[in-house]
């Protein structure tokens, strides 16, 4: 088996039984950037869209009441069935659902007019090759929006970041820093347009139970949040319970 294909059963096996818990997820449900991306999406509808990596279909929603067609596609077949249900439940009939790795879209060149991906690109095994994919199927043209934790930058900062997502979640790849997201997007052939940053509050006992965190991960992380220096503390704003909060950003990009 090859790496490619362990990365690929280690996300499918992490997020297929934990698909309803992300659709009630209050942080995946809400939040400004979903408002944000709303009105990006006032423009375009007329647009056929594709939600990379839609987990559990909010940002495919979202966009279902802005635009023509939206195709949500994720590796989860578990998660496509959740999207599909909630679609049927919210009188969504412009969502159409697709299975398959962003390395590698099923889809012709140029056949998209948006492309969009929140909080999907961490769990990637090559977001530059991803990324080279979503220029390849937008048209000439075309919008590109990328949502993300993402990291700090500072290696004190950015190694507590990247331990806690890891023992949370081992499909867990990377937050990136903003300065390498636009390196990447740069290499792939996109022009980054704006840059939006927030904040985003993490509730401890919903954050691994949502993902099903074993006891003993639970542990690590509370011991290594104990363990970490007051700078750390300070910058994610860890709660004596667990809770924190990390850092956001959404990258507007254009195909040329």
């Amino acid at each position: 088996m090859s790496n490619g294909n362990s990365h690929k059963n280690a996300v499918e096996s992490q997020f297929g039984e934990q698909a309803n818990a992300y659709l009630t997820s209050a942080v995946h449900a809400q939040g400004r950037d979903l408002q944000r991306l709303s009105r990006l999406l006032e423009p375009y509808a007329a647009a056929r869209l594709l939600d990379l990596g839609c987990g559990a279909g909010h940002a495919s929603f979202t966009a279902a009441a802005r635009v023509a067609q939206v195709v949500a596609y994720d590796l989860s077949a578990q998660m496509l069935a959740v999207v599909g249900q909630a679609a049927v439940e919210k009188g969504l009939d412009n969502i159409q659902l697709q299975q398959g790795v962003a390395e590698s879209l099923p889809f012709e060149d140029a056949s998209f007019d948006v492309v969009i991906s929140r909080y999907s690109a961490h769990h990637w095994q090559d977001v530059g090759q991803a990324l080279r994919e979503v220029k390849r199927v937008l048209k000439p043209g075309g919008k590109a929006i990328f949502m993300d934790v993402v990291s700090p930058g500072h290696p004190l900062l950015d190694i507590y970041l990247q331990t806690v997502e890891v023992l949370r979640d081992t499909s867990h790849v990377r937050n990136y820093a903003p300065g390498e997201w636009l390196a990447l997007l740069t290499e792939s052939g996109l022009a980054v347009r704006e840059v939006t940053s927030d904040r985003l509050y993490l509730e401890f006992g919903s954050w691994v139970a949502r993902m099903r965190t074993p006891a003993h991960f639970v542990t690590a992380i509370r011991a290594l949040q104990q363990a970490v220096s007051e700078e750390v503390v300070e910058h994610f704003a860890i709660q004596p319970e667990g809770s924190f909060t990390s850092d956001i950003m959404m990258f507007e990009v254009t195909k040329g």
